[in-house]
């Protein structure tokens, strides 16, 4: 009489080999969960940025074509970070009431980074 032995269960073997499979990817899920969240925090002070270049834009739109000048401030972001900010007018086009405004905003994290808005104004 033959006895027949039937596994109805995982051996240890193949649930480590099960564990070592599920440790790598997860490993891996956390590196592209870093990656992802340093990128979200890039495009947030890229919208900052990009914010406060557009608010002095709206004031110097706002402002008579012939009292606009050049200058430069400093911002505080939402997560303390500095924003500075300089613009740019050229002077008017012979015959045209016409300026040009170049916004720069820089800022450091890490790195150095900036953005620049070029807009002409006519009123």
């Amino acid at each position: 009489m033959k006895i027949i032995v039937r596994s109805n269960g995982f051996t240890l073997i193949e649930t480590l080999i099960a564990l070592i499979i599920l440790s790598f990817a997860l490993l891996a899920l956390a590196g592209l969960m870093v990656t992802t969240t340093k990128n979200n925090s890039a495009g947030g002070h890229m919208t900052e940025a990009t914010t406060f270049a557009q608010d002095i834009l709206e004031e110097l739109r706002a402002t008579p074509i012939d009292k606009i000048l050049s200058g430069n401030d400093q911002k505080t972001g939402s997560h303390g970070i500095q924003y500075g900010r300089s613009w740019t007018v050229s002077p008017n086009v012979t015959g045209v009431n016409l300026k040009t405004i170049t916004i720069t905003v820089a800022w450091t994290d890490k790195y150095n980074h900036s953005i620049r808005i070029i807009s002409a104004v006519n009123q």
